[in-house]
């Protein structure tokens, strides 16, 4: 295993079993308990987990986001799905604005080679988009929620008053059917509702394991979302739902 793998690996097992052996995650890597040693080190500095004498135990209680680092590493090839077909729903010159999180950052990443003018909701994606050619950055400004790096405050709320965007690319914690989309930071949650409030379209992009799930902060109810992009499977009991109540869901095998 490469060192992100290993992290991967780290986290997976501890969300699993709560605890772990230094000896244990050695055997199961590969890797040296030094080695094992360094990788507790890092992963305890971005909030994973909390090292004990001769392992590691989570850190990560129910009801709580992840931290950005450890969500990074997860479902990246399912997150570039997602993005492509977001971005296939685009057409060249719409103003977008584009939120946090990992699979946005993905849905930046995947806007290389297209033309639209952008608002970011977070320094990562703004990163993402600031070497693209086609793209015409316009920054909400605010303060910055540490590793998430996302703008909150009175001045990206004002941005949102002030303009008007064709779509608002939405990631959240949870969707509901009942609930609507939910996210878990009340500061982003108050700058996501503006970003609805000023796009003429939402489209809501989520991986598999957010359908169903509530989290504290209520963004929008479903009837605000134009429709939902997610590798949920056709069949399952959260697409089956989201359906009955008339709203659009398109999975990347569709585009």
């Amino acid at each position: 295993m490469n060192v992100m793998e290993r992290h991967k690996f780290v986290v997976g097992l501890l969300m699993q079993q709560n605890r772990a052996t230094v000896a244990e995650l050695a055997q199961a890597t590969g890797a040296s308990e030094m080695t094992i040693r360094r990788d507790l080190e890092v992963l305890e500095s971005q909030g994973a987990l909390r090292r004990v004498r001769g392992g590691a135990v989570s850190s990560l209680p129910g009801g709580v986001e992840p931290p950005y680092a450890i969500r990074a590493m997860s479902g990246t090839q399912a997150k570039e799905r997602l993005a492509r077909t977001v971005v296939e729903l685009l057409t060249d010159g719409e103003t977008v604005a584009l939120d946090t999180g990992t699979t946005a950052v993905a849905v930046a990443r995947a806007m290389a080679g297209r033309q639209f003018t952008v608002t970011p909701l977070s320094l990562h994606a703004a990163f993402a988009l600031s070497g693209q050619p086609g793209i015409h950055l316009v920054m909400p400004g605010g303060q910055v929620r540490p590793e998430e790096l996302s703008f909150y405050g009175h001045t990206p709320l004002r941005t949102f008053e002030d303009l008007c965007f064709d779509t608002f690319v939405l990631g959240c914690c949870g969707v509901d059917p009942v609930q609507g989309a939910t996210a878990y930071d009340l500061d982003d949650v108050q700058v996501k509702r503006a970003a609805v409030a000023s796009a003429q379209r939402v489209i809501l992009v989520a991986t598999a394991d957010k359908l169903g799930r509530t989290a504290l902060g209520r963004i929008c109810p479903m009837q605000e979302i134009a429709l939902v992009v997610t590798d949920a499977p056709a069949d399952s009991p959260a697409v089956k739902a989201l359906r009955e109540q008339g709203v659009e869901v398109v999975h990347p095998a569709d585009s």
